[in-house]
């Protein structure tokens, strides 16, 4: 920008003065992704600071040669620096927009008003009363109960069997794009006190095959995180990198700082990807292939995968976790048109279909599962993409109880604000659409409690048999064998999808885990009824293994 200011005769200025009298008023948000040009007042005259693009040179050169006043007032600044001034003029109508768009657009969708506390509370205690009839069942009224709680516990497992046995979709060659075929790209990189993980992130990042002029790369980082800001300012020497420093402000949470940078997206399609993420490099180039194949697919998740499964049992086990979901359970969700919840990191999006849908939701704490359920409410085809990107699992108890409280708690935020009006939600999905996401998400809340107490009741009917074993018992006996063995399968499955067999034997410590899974979901419940949208930060950067020294499997080839 600076050469081709100077041979077009323009005065070159690295960055806008903050604070301008008379910057304007953006009345449309939406738009400031577009804005190039900021006309200001500077002392007695009207200055005029802008961003051209480089065919406009050739007109700005001949005009300001014509006209030499014109020149005295014309200043070429980078792009970033007109958006940096953007973002201070507007701060305010982009923290209001990153609120209440989803609320403007689609009112009955947002946690912010349909998460009443009262609805909070009567949730708690329908979940209580079904732990404690999971537990009477096998002691009290079998016959009344094991129907109820084999609907519960059973049927979900089957479905994870299903996919861990069933035909899997053949994958299709995709016909690759050139790179003048090529879509803009957007990567949103949402950090907070994660100073640590830039440079890894930044390596990942440039490690990544596709054209440099059509991709960018915007770094969110909160403002509460100074030292973030610091690392990430280290790195915008790389001209696809640039910063936009999210206020301080509620809620401080991922899906806030995303819709605050929404505005700003030039791209046609969007990444989200987590400070600890390493995306196998061709991953975008993919997904742009695949969306112009099918024009339908507004949204493609990729697998993720952990690189750091060998550090110790729950790392081991959470890879067990990861493989069954994302390899096998999410790609059947697929298959089958049925909503399937996003995961929190390498999902890409159309962004067309993104701002439709008003965003993120700012006040749900697992906003990825909440996206991937409105997209199928509105008939938006969401699909799997055979690219795997390289994920750090919490490494101690410790974080591991943190996160997972914070995804069990925004899985509760998501059934409550989906299911508080069940006959919209029955006429928006279909009857398929409707139960799926009762036993799906359903049984993301209910299934590992559900494993324990009933586990619990097992065992003290062993303990104090007061009558011979009956048929009733046999049942009891045969859906916990159910229960346990389809969540299993998947796992077992998806490991050996993985070519990740040496995690298998660690696979037999499910049931503590699902013991520590149940602990993670009354901290969940006690949190939904006294702080429902805390966002419990996740450390990243604690593994002492080298990241992406184990591949993530054979990449896919494009034709």
């Amino acid at each position: 920008m600076e050469r081709a200011a100077q041979w077009a005769g323009l005065v070159f200025v690295p960055r806008v003065p903050k604070a301008l009298p008379g910057s304007p008023v953006i009345e449309r948000i939406e738009q400031l992704g577009t804005v190039r040009t900021i006309r200001a007042r500077l002392f007695d005259r009207e200055v005029i600071y802008s961003a051209p693009r480089f065919s406009e040179f050739i007109r700005l050169r001949r005009h300001g040669w014509r006209n030499p006043e014109f020149r005295r007032n014309f200043c070429v600044a980078p792009e970033a620096a007109i958006r940096a001034e953007l973002v201070a003029a507007s701060e305010e109508a982009l923290l209001t927009e990153a609120r209440h768009r989803l609320f403007r657009r689609w009112p009955r969708a947002s946690g912010h008003v349909d998460l009443p506390k009262s609805s909070r509370i009567a949730f708690a205690a329908v979940l209580l009363g079904l732990l404690l009839l999971a537990v009477l069942a096998p002691l009290l009224a079998a016959p009344v109960f094991l129907p109820f709680v084999w609907a519960i516990l059973a049927i979900p497992a089957v479905l994870r069997l299903w996919a861990a046995i069933g035909p899997r979709r053949a994958v299709d060659a995709v016909p690759p794009l050139s790179d003048a075929e090529l879509p803009v790209y957007t990567i949103l990189l949402p950090l907070r006190d994660e100073a640590q993980m830039v440079r890894q992130l930044v390596n990942a990042v440039r490690a990544i095959d596709y054209p440099p002029e059509k991709l960018e790369v915007l770094f969110l980082v909160e403002q509460s995180s100074p030292e973030t800001v610091a690392a990430v300012n280290a790195e915008l020497h790389d001209p696809r990198f640039e910063l936009l420093v999210v206020p301080d402000a509620m809620p401080r949470t991922k899906p806030k700082a995303m819709n605050f940078a929404l505005p700003f997206v030039r791209g046609d399609f969007l990444v989200v990807y987590d400070a600890e993420d390493i995306p196998e490099p061709r991953q975008a180039r993919l997904a742009a292939s695949l969306f112009a194949q099918r024009p339908e697919v507004v949204c493609l998740q990729a697998e993720l995968v952990i690189d750091n499964a060998h550090e110790n049992w729950l790392t081991a086990l959470f890879a067990g976790e990861y493989a069954g979901q994302f390899g096998l359970m999410l790609p059947l969700l697929a298959r089958l048109r049925l909503p399937m919840p996003l995961g929190g990191t390498s999902n890409h999006f159309r962004v067309s279909a993104l701002r439709e849908i008003g965003g993120w939701d700012p006040f749900n704490v697992t906003e990825d599962a909440d996206l991937g359920v409105r997209l199928a409410r509105r008939g938006m085809v969401t699909d799997t993409l055979e690219s795997r990107t390289g994920e750090e699992a919490p490494v101690t108890f410790h974080s591991w109880l943190h996160q997972r409280t914070r995804w069990m708690k925004g899985w509760m935020q998501t059934y409550i604000v989906h299911t508080s009006r069940p006959f919209e939600l029955l006429q928006d999905l279909g009857w398929r659409g409707f139960l799926a996401f009762q036993i799906y998400v359903g049984s993301m809340i209910l299934s590992a409690p559900l494993h324990t107490f009933f586990v619990l009741s097992l065992v003290v009917s062993a303990a104090f048999p007061s009558r011979p074993m009956d048929a009733w018992d046999m049942a009891s006996i045969a859906i916990f064998l159910v229960g346990y063995g389809g969540p299993a399968a998947l796992v077992v499955a998806g490991l050996l999808r993985q070519r990740r067999p040496d995690l298998i034997a660690w696979q037999l410590l499910l049931p503590v885990y699902w013991v520590l899974y149940s602990l993670a979901g009354m901290r969940a419940l006690w949190e939904l009824l006294t702080k429902p949208y805390f966002w419990a930060k996740t450390a990243h950067g604690q593994t002492r293994l080298t990241r992406g020294a184990r591949p993530l499997g054979a990449p896919v080839q494009l034709e």
